[in-house]
This record gives C-alpha cells, sequence and structure tokens, in this order.
C-alpha cells in the first residue's frame, strides 16, 4: 500500500529546511536546489509543493508568523495586565533559540522583501498584524485602568513597536549585548514607565 503523505506537514518541513539554510548560508544560497537538499528530496519533487522559490520563501515567511500567532493564541494569561503584556511581547522577541532563528529568518525575509514583490505584501501584512497585536497591548494598559491618564494611544503604540522592533534587531545583530535578560528588563522598565 503507498505510503500517505501530509502535504501540510511536507510543506512545513520545507519550510524548516528554508530556515535552516538560511540561518547556515544565508538568504541568497536558499536556492530550491540547495533546500530540497537539506531537506532530503530531490528538487524535481520540490515541485509539488512550490512551483516556485517565491511560493517557497513566502509559505517559509508566513510559517514564522503563523507561529508566532499561535503561541501567543495558546498562552495562559495570569489576568495580571503587565504580566501578560510582556507574554505576549516574549512570544515576539528572540529570547531563546526558537524565537532566535525565527527572528533570524524574519529579517531575511525582510530585507529580501524590499526588492521581492511577492513577499512585499506579506511582509507588510505582518508588520501590520505586529503593530496591531502591540496596540492592542496599550489598549489593555489603559483599559485595566493602569495607564498614565496623559497617555497618547497611537504614540505609545507606536512608540512601544518601534522598541520590539529594535530590540528583536539588536538581538539577532548582537546577542551577546542584546541577551534576553536585556531584552525583557527593556521591556517591563518600559512598561512600568507607561503606568501610574
Amino acid at each position: 500500500m503507498p505510503k500517505i503523505v501530509d502535504h501540510e506537514e511536507r510543506k512545513e518541513k520545507l519550510a524548516e529546511a528554508t530556515w535552516r539554510v538560511i540561518r547556515r548560508e544565508g538568504m541568497e544560497r536558499a536556492s530550491v536546489r540547495t533546500i530540497a537538499m537539506e531537506a532530503g528530496i530531490s528538487a524535481g519533487s520540490m515541485r509539488h509543493y512550490f512551483s516556485t522559490q517565491s511560493e517557497l520563501l513566502a509559505f517559509s515567511m508566513k510559517l514564522v508568523s503563523d507561529r508566532v500567532k499561535a503561541r501567543i493564541r495558546s498562552s495562559e494569561f495570569s489576568g495580571n495586565p503587565l504580566e501578560d503584556i510582556q507574554r505576549i511581547i516574549y512570544e515576539i522577541l528572540p529570547v531563546d533559540e526558537e524565537r532566535s532563528a525565527e527572528m533570524e529568518v524574519w529579517l531575511s525575509f525582510t530585507a529580501k522583501a524590499l526588492v521581492d514583490p511577492a513577499l512585499q505584501s506579506l511582509s507588510n501584512e505582518v508588520y501590520d498584524e505586529l503593530r496591531a497585536t502591540i496596540a492592542h497591548c496599550i489598549d489593555f494598559l489603559i483599559d485595566s485602568g493602569l495607564a498614565r491618564p496623559d497617555l497618547n494611544r497611537e504614540i505609545e503604540s507606536e512608540r512601544l513597536y518601534a522598541l520590539v522592533d529594535g530590540l528583536a534587531m539588536h538581538a539577532v545583530m548582537q546577542p551577546g549585548r542584546a541577551t534576553p535578560d536585556v531584552l525583557k528588563s527593556v521591556v517591563l522598565h518600559h512598561l512600568e514607565a507607561l503606568c501610574q
């Protein structure tokens, strides 16, 4: 009897192989052939799952975002707004090996999106979702009564969004300096400064 292949699972495995190639060799070496070798299949077999390299990269990029969103959705929240907001932000920031790997490949995808229109719309969509998540965190502080009364929702949403994005970049570029403890301290300090 022929083996039944789970196509979605196989596509995820190919995306993970793409991430490994990008982390190890850079986006410029993430060819269909190199990724197929990493995944242990023939380049021809890749065509059963992705008709173009851009399609493979877009799927791989979206998988990063989907996994972050799934972790946030499945988080167990404490009911303490400050702790819960931190928990959400730490799902985004590279505070452990899994999140660091995701952020490294995400930044590579983002750079590639500057010149690949197929990736650009997806990049914009994910950044819009990230900004909305951060704005929701600010709303949560306001709605819980913890925020300073003079807090400007729009400005603080943009500022926290920029802070999280910048910390992620620093952690990837200078992991010895922007350690998980440093990231967490900066986030907590910033959130406390927004509170009464």
